[in-house]
């Protein structure tokens, strides 16, 4: 079953909170004051600049991070999981009309797309920042940059199969010195200018934004980039609970992350040249190269935390209906969340590459990198305003107290990295657009398919009623029909008996129904219902982060004397669907051959349910839509 979002609060599970969880967030000092403050250069930075930048990125971590998300959103799991998707299925459950559950769709699918998108710009942008540290070591160091970042990003990519358990122990111990690293720098260089502690106070922020009024939307695009990764504490709140992470942010991560921008700030208060590099240049001269090489270890641990986020978010959209089949490899034999899904791994790894050499430093990716993280926030915030109001019972006064400040800072953040589209933010746009219409086209196009099989398909009761006066010749064997409607006759029985007029003696109804919960319950897995003499429909219900295993289960309810099954006897008949398009489509012709094309290259049934190649006997359906 999913984690208990209350679960017990241990060391090993607080250690391994800021190894998996923190790990984005805790990357961000290496990049976000200096793109805040980059806008601001020309002429020299002033005190009560650097002081008002400072107070905007203190009040992001407090607003966003700590009330949105810690307090607030991390309250509507699903059963103990979070995420956008997991949140959707939440809001879909109050939504009484379908084009209300279409609209919380389309939100849902935006949210996963950007965070797909997300999963693209974190390794690049993450790897590139740590890397350049080396600039700051030796100036003659800078051609070395790109060709080391591509090949840490290669080999992160290239040891996906092998799966993250044999190197996930050490995640949390370096970002645990990482985090006491960051803290141990900023205080230090924070003492040395104690005034660098007022920006604590909402005042420089106000100051700085009436100052500059629209021009401080320019300031709050990069000030965003100081919470990317604030949706992994909803997003992994299935595997550690809500308390540890809790926990992890107000005594350990907020602290750190504060002082260490305190200290960057008092260091530019000191010495504004430093804006070259505030983070890498708070270290002392012999620590540098140690704290290039901690970087890095640490944007490879942000960096794996979104990529196997990404496979996460993949597999969610599969089971619940927005993807093709993918193939899922389970890289754990204990763990079910430990996947690896080899077509998503190609699809980062090719975008990653592409966004390194297009834009060869972590400043100019800063751009892209903000309107995913904003459109993601968005998104999850329209989606929490549903369940509050609608699930938790929340009054509308209440729900404008409290979502209201929440909506209206994100909206900014996502103006103000919206204002930066044409210095990169198109990229984020046309990844999750891509990503988008994906999903939109086959969730659509499976619904006509089914719509289409209701309509032109026989009723199993009206078959089942003939079924005694039709002669039809029982053959031994057992047969295993696969079917996506329950009460509907399968193509494939139909075909089998127009072709090789025979029954075979024991038949199966198989339907896989796919479930808005993260794991279903043992004793709700199945249910068994005997429609006629050995003729059984079994309904198999998975979660969204569950893997299909159909001979398993059928050897279960064999176990359990609810049917009669023998592997070796079973014949698995599967219709493979040929679409072609009906007298009057109902999909656009761009959308119906994109939708044919995901089709024929979706994984087959056969690997995706686990059916043994051997036992399966596939029968073309031409379905016109």
């Amino acid at each position: 079953m999913s984690a208990d979002p209350n679960r017990k609060l241990t060391p090993a599970g607080l250690i391994g909170v800021l190894g998996v969880v923190y790990g984005d967030i805790g990357t961000s000092p290496l990049y976000a004051l200096k793109a805040a403050l980059s806008h601001f250069t020309e002429g020299g930075i002033e005190d009560w600049e650097v002081l008002g930048v400072l107070s905007l990125i203190f009040w992001s971590l407090m607003l966003t991070v700590t009330i949105k998300y810690v307090l607030i959103v991390m309250r509507a799991d699903n059963r103990g999981e979070g995420g956008i998707m997991a949140l959707m299925a939440l809001a879909q459950r109050t939504a009484t009309r379908p084009r209300g559950r279409l609209l919380i769709a389309f939100i849902g699918i935006a949210g996963a797309a950007l965070f797909l998108g997300d999963g693209m710009i974190t390794p690049a942008i993450s790897v590139l920042a740590a890397v350049e540290g080396l600039e700051v070591i030796g100036p003659g160091l800078h051609e070395l940059v790109i060709p080391i970042s591509l090949g840490v990003l290669l080999a992160l990519f290239l040891v996906q199969w092998r799966g993250t358990g044999s190197i996930g122990a050490l995640f949390g111990p370096i970002c645990a010195v990482w985090f006491a690293v960051l803290g141990g720098l900023g205080l230090m260089e924070a003492l040395l200018a104690p005034e660098v502690f007022a920006a604590l106070s909402p005042h420089y922020a106000l100051q700085f934004c009436v100052h500059y009024h629209s021009a401080a939307f320019i300031a709050m695009g990069s000030v965003v980039l100081a919470v990317t990764g604030a949706e992994a504490l909803y997003a992994d709140m299935g595997h550690f609970g809500r308390k540890p992470i809790q926990l992890a942010w107000v005594a350990f991560v907020l602290p750190a992350l504060t002082l260490n921008y305190l200290g960057q700030g008092a260091l530019l208060l000191r010495d504004p040249s430093a804006i070259e590099n505030p983070f890498f240049l708070l270290a002392p001269e012999w620590f540098r190269f140690f704290l290039v090489i901690l970087a890095t270890l640490a944007t490879i641990i942000a960096s794996q935390s979104m990529i196997s986020g990404a496979y996460s978010i993949a597999r969610q959209c599969v089971q619940m209906g927005f993807s093709p089949r993918l193939e899922v490899r389970h890289t754990s034999a204990t763990e079910e969340g430990q996947i690896y899904m080899p077509q998503v791994n190609s699809a980062l790894l090719i975008g990653v590459i592409i966004l390194v050499l297009e834009f060869r430093d972590s400043e100019a990716l800063a751009a892209a990198y903000g309107l995913a993280v904003t459109g993601t926030f968005l998104c999850t915030t329209t989606l929490a305003l549903i369940v509050f109001h609608r699930q938790f019972g929340w009054n509308r006064l209440l729900l404008t107290l409290v979502f209201g400040p929440i909506l209206v800072l994100d909206i900014a953040y996502f103006i103000a990295t919206a204002l930066k589209i044409p210095d990169g933010g198109y990229v984020p746009i046309m990844i999750g657009a891509a990503a988008f219409t994906l999903m939109y086209v086959w969730y659509r196009g499976r619904q006509l398919l089914f719509a289409r099989i209701r309509q032109d398909g026989l009723p199993l009761a009206s078959f089942l009623a003939r079924l005694p006066q039709s002669r039809t010749t029982r053959v031994p064997g057992i047969a295993v029909f696969m079917t996506g409607e329950a009460d509907y006759l399968p193509g494939a029985l139909l075909h089998n008996l127009k072709h090789n007029k025979v029954l075979h003696e024991r038949v199966l109804f198989v339907t896989v129904q796919n479930q808005d919960i993260p794991q279903v319950a043992p004793e709700r897995r199945s249910e068994v219902t005997e429609l006629a003499d050995r003729i059984h429909r079994v309904l198999i219900r998975y979660g969204f982060q569950e893997s299909p295993d159909i001979p398993r289960e059928l050897e279960r309810l064999h176990d359990a004397g609810l049917i009669t099954y023998e592997q070796m006897q079973a014949s698995y008949f599967l219709g493979r669907e040929t679409i072609v398009s009906a007298a009057v489509p109902r999909m656009r012709g761009w959308q119906q051959w994109l939708f044919t094309v995901m089709s024929r290259n979706s994984l087959p049934a056969t690997e995706f349910f686990r059916i043994p190649p051997d036992r399966v006997v596939e029968l073309g359906v031409r379905i016109a839509i």
